[in-house]
């Protein structure tokens, strides 16, 4: 069954968690290396709104960012940032949605299904933010990069995932969505 059309309710809710991923990018986890608690919000919308809108919600919040309004971390905006140093890791973003949306589509939305296609989503958030500061900073090479901009955050964002599943499946049973 194709669907083309929006209902009311799921533009509210795709809103919605465009604001989540904005308010959890604002949000800063101070350890020696800082976190943010964006891509717990990517998660729990993609978790609770299944792939086709948790995917457009992340693509309205880069969208939102590349107009200028400030919802990435620290507060920037601009599509400087989108192709800045970091850009790739937000592009990334999209992966993940696109990696649950066909995965979800492909199979059944199993505890194990859901954390392995949102575990290979990050992987190729990962890779590409990776190549992408790679390519803008070729002085440090991929190997550097790797070390400063994913090893810090692997422990991080595989317990956001964890709290990802945890509450979006409860909350999505509490709500009765999807």
């Amino acid at each position: 069954m194709e669907r083309s059309a929006f209902k009311t309710a799921e533009l509210a809710y795709i809103a919605l968690a465009a604001t989540l991923i904005t308010v959890c990018a604002w949000i800063t986890v101070p350890l020696t290396v800082p976190f943010t608690m964006q891509i717990f919000a990517v998660f729990l919308s993609l978790i609770l709104l299944g792939g086709r809108n948790g995917t457009i919600a992340v693509a309205v919040y880069i969208l939102l960012g590349a107009i200028g309004i400030p919802v990435y971390s620290d507060g920037k905006g601009g599509f400087s940032v989108l192709i800045g140093p970091m850009g790739g890791y937000l592009w990334g973003m999209l992966l993940i949605g696109g990696v649950y949306w066909i995965g979800t589509m492909l199979f059944q939305r199993k505890l194990w299904i859901e954390t392995a296609l949102l575990a290979l989503g990050l992987l190729m958030c990962y890779a590409f933010g990776t190549v992408w500061f790679s390519a803008l900073n070729p002085e440090k090479g991929f190997a550097a990069s790797l070390l400063v901009c994913v090893v810090p955050f692997l422990l991080p964002d595989s317990v956001k995932l964890a709290l990802a599943l945890v509450f979006g499946r409860k909350l999505r049973r509490i709500l009765s969505m999807q």
